[in-house]
């Protein structure tokens, strides 16, 4: 299965990050912002929003009785790491990430993931202000339609596409639904890396959506969300808002 990853996708920034911890982590007595820099060979300008991030989330600990400042592993990392606690500490984390987005963004947010061949949609956070789409039409067959399953598909190769195209039959849910094959095919692989998924009422009318790609190792995911279409004058700004918040989720995937 190939997989598309560019250097300015969060795929670049969770790499960096997840250097940084492992430093953190072999230092048990803490470890400076020039011992980073100086083993990371990142530059100022990379590593200190990195650092925030990492402090933010709950992964590294800046010691206030350090002269230097020094970094500690936080909770999250000891969380996530341990055997025991890991897959409801993953959960929590994620919830917790999507809720957040939810607020800043304004808008519905769900982690998705292509599973044995079929779209599922695993994680959610919505509410009054920021309603989830209304699934009128499952979405394991409704890929070709919504930004959820272009993203999905578009971090296949050829041959998957393909394949899950002749398994769901790409049915007409709007007036602006893509129903030819081909059409589909070269719009997915004309899609870049960097730039967020749109569905502009492909899937239901009165929604518009977005979707960036959060792969981890093999598992093809994306993160994605949606807004009714009298909001959808804001959807490329929460794209973007959306795409720079994809480095916390992807992060607590590959830890």
């Amino acid at each position: 299965m190939a997989l598309q990853h560019e250097a300015t996708t969060p795929h670049h920034s969770v790499q960096s990050a997840l250097r940084v911890l492992e430093i953190v982590a072999r230092h048990n007595t803490g470890v400076t912002t020039a011992d980073l820099a100086r083993e990371t060979r990142l530059p100022p300008g990379r590593l200190a929003p990195l650092l925030r991030m990492l402090r933010r989330e709950g992964y590294v600990v800046q010691l206030t009785d350090s002269a230097t400042g020094a970094y500690v592993t936080g909770e999250s990392f000891a969380r996530l790491g341990s055997a025991h606690q890991h897959d409801q500490a993953l959960r929590e984390k994620l919830q917790r990430t999507l809720d957040g987005l939810r607020d800043s963004i304004g808008a519905a947010v769900y982690i998705s993931r292509y599973v044995d061949g079929e779209v599922k949609v695993t994680d959610f956070a919505a509410g009054p202000r920021a309603p989830a789409v209304n699934e009128w039409v499952d979405f394991r067959s409704s890929a070709h339609a919504s930004a959820v399953g272009k993203s999905l598909l578009t971090q296949l190769d050829v041959n998957g596409r393909r394949d899950h195209l002749s398994r769901h039959k790409m049915a007409r849910l709007t007036s602006r639904t893509i129903t030819n094959e081909r059409v589909l095919l070269n719009r997915l692989a004309a899609q870049p890396a960097t730039v967020p998924v749109l569905d502009l009422q492909e899937y239901a009318v009165g929604t518009v959506c977005a979707a960036v790609p959060i792969t981890a190792g093999a598992a093809v995911g994306c993160l994605a969300l949606s807004l009714p279409v009298e909001h959808a004058h804001r959807l490329r700004e929460a794209a973007d808002t959306l795409n720079r918040g994809a480095a916390p989720v992807l992060l607590s995937l590959a830890i």
